[in-house]
């Protein structure tokens, strides 16, 4: 497990200069960062092996061929996540080239040795990179980034394929399970999802997917599971067969994250869109087939600066209930998109100035109010899906991180959405009701302490009185292989710790508890015990009402579960 050196004297001074050459105050880098941000943000891209454009700078150090794809390799597995693909700076700073050539060699060799408290993680000292991997990774930094290709139209067709066509496929549902209590499970590192029966924990099948599947969503009639994977790879999966497995498969991009279908009643099941990280762009696709129909860029001005990004990756979609409308939330330029998707010829979107840098949300209760944190930005952006506007930008923690977010009724301030962070112990709860309680509307009005930084999810349902909350990217195996839940009904209570990992009893591994998840009756939680891929994981299911162990399921094919997805509740956005 990798830990934070100290900071000598000497890698302080070039990390302060080093942030005032790319325009940030050396006061605001004392803000000190996390090993739990660490993981987070220096989390590895799937491009890594794209060919790639790459021009010679002569004045630039030299590199051999074998050298700068080394570089490149740890670059786009170790920093894209940060500095972006063309290293224009992300949440992480600029590392292009007019940058880092006047710095030199050795300047930023301390750099990437030491780090700095402002996030960039102290590669060399770590024991994450050798010495050696330190001065190849100085060099590359000063060669002209290499550029990924774009991936339109013509890409995208040759990856889709329509394994069984709609009218070849089932009538009426043709097995005997409860579909909408079936749980999509991602197992991150083989490439595929397990379908596991919500009743009898039997898995139903291991279906074939992308790498790392980032999401699952529902059709809106529950029918069809969309699962997108970080390599940009969609599957479709038809839940009607008589073992339900993929009907259609499709590349949208060399990156991607997010997936989503259309929820309007009247166009439940047409369509489907997903946001892309490379390219930065969205595309809109058939909901049956996944027949790409409309490619739509992000690149942009960033809002406040108004300067140009020519990386601005999407980050969350969700679509509206009650009307034709993907929410379409772009990162590095801090803008939601409202897409009206009633027409693809005459295409409507309203754009909405949130904050830098959008990453995930969820509907309050009342599904008219979209909550999404802009995580480096430390705020939580509100939209009003029914006026098409933006409600409030409210103040929380650090980096808050609520996947869906938790709605539930605060004792003394009514409904509330709630959100974790990664940065802080803190949990914070936001009035939503602007009506029946204004005056607790767009506010914090309660923090709670949790176990400690590095949660990921927070979750609960409406017919529960607990709140969950995971930390899986805590340094402490106490912390990461168990999680906190709190009484909704007394939350002055201290929380209750329980050990999941422990009642997984699975051995060594790392047991990072992450990802609390409902069945569809609400009366049973499920959590991914999450281990290397050469260690035994599992899913332990948890009685909501009395917080004791119900069962575990162990299988030699589930490996590494991290997400979970209950049907109804992700085609009802029940959390």
């Amino acid at each position: 497990m990798r830990r934070i050196a100290r900071v000598t004297p000497v890698a302080w001074m070039v990390a302060a200069a080093f942030a005032g050459l790319a325009g940030t105050a050396v006061a605001q880098e004392k803000k000190g960062v996390t090993e739990a941000e660490i993981r987070y943000q220096a989390g590895a891209s799937p491009m890594a092996g794209q060919d790639m454009h790459q021009n010679v700078n002569p004045a630039a150090p030299q590199m051999t061929k074998a050298e700068f794809d080394k570089a490149r390799q740890i670059y786009f597995e170790r920093c894209a996540g940060c500095h972006g693909v063309l290293r224009k700076g992300a949440t992480g700073k600029p590392l292009t080239s007019d940058i880092t050539l006047p710095r030199g060699t050795e300047y930023l060799k301390t750099f990437i040795k030491y780090g700095s408290p402002a996030g960039m993680p102290n590669w060399g000292t770590s024991g994450d990179l050798t010495d050696a991997e330190v001065d190849l990774m100085a060099r590359y930094v000063q060669q002209e980034p290499p550029t990924p290709p774009e991936f339109g139209m013509e890409d995208m067709k040759k990856t889709w394929k329509v394994l069984i066509a709609p009218e070849k496929r089932p009538t009426k549902k043709m097995n005997d399970w409860d579909i909408s209590n079936i749980f999509s499970v991602t197992l991150r590192d083989t490439g595929e999802i397990a379908l596991i029966d919500g009743a009898s924990k039997q898995i139903i099948n291991i279906v074939k997917t992308g790498y790392a599947v980032h999401i699952s969503r529902t059709s809106g009639s529950g029918r069809y599971l969309y699962v997108i994977g970080r390599d940009a790879k969609i599957n479709l999966i038809d839940l009607w067969m008589e073992k339900p497995d993929n009907v259609a498969e499709i590349r949208v991009g060399l990156e991607a994250r997010s997936v989503e279908t259309s929820k309007d009643k009247k166009f439940k099941d047409q369509l489907a869109i997903a946001g892309s990280y490379w390219p930065p762009q969205y595309t809109i696709m058939k909901g049956d087939t996944l027949e790409p129909m409309k490619i739509v860029a992000t690149r942009g001005m960033v809002v406040g600066t108004q300067e140009y990004h020519p990386e601005p990756r999407v980050a969350s979609i969700v679509g509206s209930h009650d009307k034709p409308q993907f929410i379409v939330n772009v990162k590095e330029t801090g803008k939601i998109l409202l897409v009206d998707y009633s027409d693809l010829k005459n295409l409507k979107t309203t754009e909405i100035e949130a904050a830098r840098f959008l990453h995930d949300g969820g509907w309050d209760a009342s599904k008219r109010y979209f909550m999404v944190a802009a995580n480096e930005s430390n705020k939580i952006a509100v939209v009003d899906s029914k006026e098409d506007k933006l409600a409030a930008l409210v103040d929380v923690g650090r980096i808050p991180h609520p996947g869906r977010g938790a709605n539930f009724k605060d004792p003394k301030s009514g409904p509330v959405w709630a959100t974790g962070h990664l940065g802080d112990d803190t949990i914070s709860l936001i009035g939503t009701d602007p009506k029946g309680n204004p005056k607790s509307a767009w506010k914090v009005v309660r923090t709670l302490k949790g176990q400690g930084g590095g949660n990921l999810f927070i979750k609960t349902h409406p017919k529960s009185s607990n709140l969950w909350v995971d930390t899986p990217l805590n340094p402490d195996p106490k912390i990461h292989q168990s999680v906190a839940v709190f009484d909704i009904k007394n939350l002055d209570k201290p929380f209750e710790v329980l050990p999941i990992g422990e009642w997984a009893g699975v051995g060594e591994g790392a047991k990072r508890i992450t990802q609390p998840e409902y069945n569809k009756a609400g009366d049973e939680v499920w959590f991914s015990v999450w281990s290397a891929k050469n260690q035994q994981s599992a899913i332990v299911v948890v009685d909501d009402k009395t917080r004791k162990l119900k069962a575990v399921i162990k299988d030699s094919r589930i490996v590494t579960p991290t997400g979970k997805f209950n049907v109804h509740n992700t085609q009802h956005d029940v959390y």
